[in-house]
């Protein structure tokens, strides 16, 4: 049992570190279409964006 719960905490591990490849190794990594209005959804509602307030055609609102 012991083993089993070892080798399920490897591969989340292992599943954190591939998705965090892009912001590890890209110069300026970002994960990609996490705004509202690439969801195709929320951009049927005319949803705006909870993070950057960004609604669907508009540029992103979210400057860095």
């Amino acid at each position: 049992m012991l083993a089993l719960i070892g080798v399920s905490v490897f591969f989340v591990l292992a599943a954190f570190a591939l998705f965090s490849v892009r912001l590890l190794f890209v110069k300026n990594g970002e994960f990609r279409g996490t705004c509202a209005g690439n969801s195709p959804f929320l951009r049927k509602n005319d949803v705006a964006c909870g993070i950057c307030g960004r609604k669907p055609g508009e540029p992103c609102g979210k400057e860095e």
